[in-house]
């Protein structure tokens, strides 16, 4: 076999299909793009229009609500716990709270504080710091002879007292320039 011998299989390379060419390729006159209108222009970005039917996200009712305001706690499972204590990034010894969880890389934002929950096998005896657990996580834990100490959650103020707050602070303030 020499160079000027090989090729591609049949089939395997098929040619661009080349519009506005005429009418005998196939794809002449309008090249693909129906009549005449918006959309057979460039630059057509009518998503949602429903050709002056009431789109679908008009006629169908809101549901529900999103607190934006919610503070998510990061969530770490036992079996996840166990992995880390096998592998030697958490001492069991030791108390184990959520700065030790986020040094072991178990939980990355611990801000809102951690959550224990139960998937997985806890076998080793560990003493835990957390803001939450589920009763099935803490349940385990004493199971395995350790505990589970649940901390005050970092929350944010209420509505009336971030008010009480903010008036608080201007009437200081009013004070401090007389």
């Amino acid at each position: 076999m020499r160079l000027n011998q090989l090729s591609d299989n049949p089939g395997a390379r098929k040619r661009r299909m080349r519009i506005g060419r005429g009418i005998g390729s196939g794809k002449g006159k309008t090249g693909g793009r129906g009549g005449k209108g918006q959309t057979a222009r460039t630059g057509v970005a009518i998503k949602g229009f429903e050709g002056g039917q009431m789109p679908i996200y008009r006629r169908l009712p809101k549901r529900g609500f999103v607190n934006v305001f919610a503070r998510k706690p990061a969530e770490v499972n036992l079996g996840r716990l166990q992995d880390a204590i096998d592998r030697g990034r958490l001492d069991a010894g030791a108390t184990i709270n959520a700065e030790a969880l986020r040094a072991a890389g178990l939980a990355s934002r611990i801000d809102n504080g951690v959550k224990l929950l139960a998937k997985g096998e806890l076998k080793a005896k560990v003493n835990i710091e957390v803001a939450k657990a589920s009763k099935a996580a803490v349940a385990a834990v004493e199971k395995a002879g350790g505990s589970v100490t649940l901390l005050a959650a970092a929350s944010a103020p209420a509505d009336g007292e971030r008010r009480k707050n903010k008036a608080e602070s201007k009437k200081k303030a009013a004070e401090a320039e007389d």
